[in-house]
């Protein structure tokens, strides 16, 4: 139970750390910044995207390093500043196109993940068996991703609507990992795992909603 309650209060501190570096991306203009080079060229989110894909590797190494707990930190802030920096341009669409919507996906996410965590903690099933299935599927979405940038087309609100299943699954399987794989001294790498199936599942419920507006 105490290393359950340490992951869940370091996930706490990664939303807030994430919620204030992307307030302070906003009012510094970096969205609009970042807006404005992918706008020059089809290959700038790509980029931007391989970018993140690195820091979030270095990150995930971070966190996991048995060195000391100050590393392990350096991997949870260097996650929190990756998504607050990948998040910034859509932050940004959001918050010119509509700017209800932000707070509508945040409490969305905020119950889907409520909701998926109390059913594997309350139910303590194992959901080791879903893991193979997500990396598959991860791939999957990674190659339709890339190439939906190089080609030019938009994957839809079908794509982001598979995608919060995906993180959903993600969610899930995070939780049942904490109640059965990780040592009790790895709390800071079981919650940076959780905030990046929570950030993703944040990321494509808003997505959902901006498509929902434009129509």
């Amino acid at each position: 139970m105490a290393f359950i309650r340490k992951t869940y209060v370091h996930l706490a501190g990664a939303v807030v750390g994430f919620v204030l570096l992307s307030a302070a991306f906003y009012g510094a203009g970096v969205g609009e910044a970042i807006l404005g080079m992918m706008g020059t060229s089809r290959f700038a989110w790509l980029l931007i995207l391989g970018g993140f894909m690195v820091a979030g590797y270095m990150a995930q190494n971070l966190a996991r390093s048995n060195r000391s707990l100050s590393v392990q930190y350096a991997g949870l802030a260097l996650y929190a500043f990756a998504e607050a920096v990948i998040f910034t341009p859509l932050i940004y669409i959001a918050a010119k196109m509509a700017p209800g919507v932000l707070p509508e996906a945040a409490a969305i996410t905020l119950a889907a993940f409520a909701g998926l965590t109390a059913y594997v903690l309350f139910s303590k099933k194992d959901f080791s068996f879903i893991g193979p299935g997500l990396a598959i599927a991860g791939f999957v979405a990674l190659a339709a991703i890339v190439c939906g940038a190089i080609f030019g087309f938009n994957l839809g609100i079908w794509f982001s609507a598979a995608m919060v299943l995906f993180a959903s699954g993600a969610v899930v399987y995070s939780t049942s990992n904490i109640l059965r794989v990780y040592p009790t001294d790895q709390y800071v790498a079981a919650a940076l795992d959780l905030f990046a199936a929570v950030a993703l599942l944040f990321w494509y419920v808003l997505r959902i909603l901006l498509e929902l507006q434009r129509r």
